[in-house]
């Protein structure tokens, strides 16, 4: 089965009611299962410039080897979706790193990033800095990225709560990002994903505004409607103050889609010479 009839893919992105413009960028390959959600930070304009980048580069460097079946890869090991994905990011790292040291009004431009990509029944998953996946299984909702951040830091050394990370005011401080030095550390990790998955990328524009559990709440009881259900996400941030971009790309799995484009085998057989 093609990837295109297993998966229903959504993105919507919308500046929120206080920013001027808009400096989320997302993007979907859906012939390739792949999708990717950046949250541009910088100067004038220089955080759209980076969440631009990022997001090409990774459609360039993951979905046209894909179409093709010739990766540029030497593998490190890791299956070789994991291996595209994390090479993906150093090359956005790479790309605005020197886009900011060509041109002085992009100087310090970054940018947050999530991406995904489906592929025989799994989803490969890598990000850098506090945009974040979810996924919705049955009732529950479970995040499955980390935040890079300082405050991910303070609460799993214990110096902060939970609850009162929710009211903190350094949710917005980020320790990776992808863009500012010249070499970067993404996470990359893999998961087994079931029908009826829904997984949520979103910018930090979303969870600040909005609690998981309204998330949840949301997804589950629009789970048959992805475009209104990523419309009222939107909506309930923007209704709560909608104080930074908000971005959501929402992934339903229909039905298993086992090596269904063909490209993993290409994969492994040019890995294995």
């Amino acid at each position: 089965m093609k990837l295109q009839d297993a998966l229903e893919i959504v993105a919507q992105t919308d500046s929120g009611m206080v920013r001027a413009h808009n400096e989320d960028s997302v993007a979907v390959d859906a012939a390739c299962g792949l999708v990717v959600l950046a949250d541009g930070m910088g100067g004038y304009n220089a955080g759209e410039v980076a969440s631009a980048i990022a997001v090409k580069v990774v459609l360039d460097e993951v979905g046209q080897p894909l179409k093709t079946g010739r990766p540029a890869l030497n593998a490190a090991g890791d299956e070789p979706g994991v291996d595209l994905m994390r090479l993906s990011l150093h090359h956005a790292n790479s790309a605005i790193y020197q886009a900011a040291q060509q041109e002085t009004q992009y100087a310090g431009m970054g940018t947050t990033i999530v991406s995904a990509l489906f592929y025989d029944n799994r989803v490969v998953v890598a990000h850098v800095g506090d945009s974040r996946l979810y996924r919705l299984r049955g009732e529950v909702l479970e995040a499955i990225t980390r935040d890079h951040s300082l405050l991910q830091e303070q609460i799993d050394s214990g110096m902060i709560s939970v609850e009162n990370a929710r009211h903190s005011r350094n949710k917005n401080l980020v320790t990776r990002a992808v863009g500012i030095d010249a070499e970067v550390i993404p996470e990359v990790r893999h998961y087994e994903v079931e029908v009826g998955d829904i997984y949520l990328l979103c910018s930090d524009g979303l969870n600040d505004m909005v609690e998981d559990e309204d998330i949840q709440s949301v997804l589950y009881a629009m789970q048959g409607n992805l475009p209104l259900a990523a419309t009222q996400l939107i909506q309930t941030a923007n209704d709560n103050g909608g104080r930074d971009n908000i971005s959501v790309i929402l992934v339903k799995v229909k039905h298993e889609f086992a090596q269904s484009s063909g490209w993993l085998s290409r994969l492994l057989d040019l890995f294995k010479k």
